[in-house]
């Protein structure tokens, strides 16, 4: 039997286990068949004589550098070789093959997106221009973002706040963040401005049903995804970010305070992170913003 019949019965007795004993979807199936006849293909044009029997490792990296190359994202990249992967480790588990020489191939690593931010500008605009109407729904809209602003807590510590969470006295608030974990996160003379004025309109025209800090017109507590909507109605006043959440406030506050100083250590203990490495994101968004204003500063850039 020629080779190429052996090899598309090894190709199509995979998608065939795939299909009938996997029960995966044809669209999956379909995925796994481009994947792995685009590598076929590959090799065979190296040397017409190559085989999925005889190729060996330095065949797969070459073709992942070709991909790479072309313009492949590390994503698609990684996707094919885990088809490669899984063709062999059926292959062997049938004795179609004698060994894998994908075993061991580590794909690239995917890039790390960089955290969406909002400027200061379009911050200061935000809060002292647009949402300036003393009405009790921008004064909530207000002080949501102003919040997130200048504590960096995460939505679900923010719809989790008490009037008890809040302590004017010692400017400070009481958040509870993943795993129960409690921490106190400091504010400061404006938010507590925000803050008080907020809760006086509160009292005054809504009737509450608890003790919940964040309340709707009707009294009961915010959910996060109504305070999601609000804030993602609010930022899209101001910036064309795509993505205009909650989150995107938690990495305003990070950048800005390393923006302005702030040591690293204690933004990870503001943010409630467990590793310093979960921060360290924002000194590259940091050093981004510092490489854009010395090329368009110094005089022999």
């Amino acid at each position: 039997m020629p080779e190429t019949i052996l090899r598309q019965t090894m190709i199509e007795k995979f998608l065939n286990y795939l299909k009938y004993e996997r029960n995966r979807s044809a669209h999956t199936v379909e995925g796994y068949s481009r994947d792995l006849r685009a590598f076929e293909a590959y090799f065979k044009h190296l040397d017409s004589q190559l085989s999925w029997e005889s190729i060996d490792s330095d065949v797969i990296r070459d073709w992942m550098e070709s991909m790479m190359d072309k313009g492949n994202t590390a994503t698609s990249v990684n996707r094919r070789l885990s088809s490669v992967r899984s063709l062999y480790r059926f292959a062997l588990s049938r004795t179609l093959v004698e060994r894998d020489p994908s075993h061991g191939i580590t794909g690239p690593k995917r890039k790390k997106l960089l955290p969406q931010y909002l400027r200061e500008s379009e911050m200061d605009t935000l809060l002292d221009d647009v949402l300036a109407e003393d009405s009790f729904d921008v004064a909530r809209a207000r002080t949501i973002i102003y919040l997130f602003y200048a504590t960096g807590i995460r939505l679900s510590e923010l719809t989790g706040l008490d009037d008890q969470s809040v302590d004017f006295r010692n400017h400070q608030i009481k958040v509870h963040g993943k795993r129960d974990k409690e921490r106190i996160v400091p504010f400061g003379d404006e938010l507590s401005a925000a803050l008080q004025n907020y809760v006086e309109q509160r009292d005054r025209e809504v009737a509450r049903h608890d003790f919940a800090f964040f309340v709707t017109n009707k009294g009961v507590r915010m959910t996060p995804q109504q305070v999601r909507n609000e804030v993602r109605r609010q930022l899209t006043k101001v910036t064309s970010l795509k993505k205009r959440s909650p989150h995107v406030l938690r990495h305003t506050f990070a950048t800005a305070m390393l923006n302005h100083s702030a040591g690293i250590e204690n933004v990870k203990k503001l943010l409630g992170h467990e590793s310093i490495s979960t921060t360290e994101i924002y000194t590259h968004t940091s050093f981004e913003q510092l490489k854009s204003v010395y090329a368009q500063a110094h005089p022999r850039k």
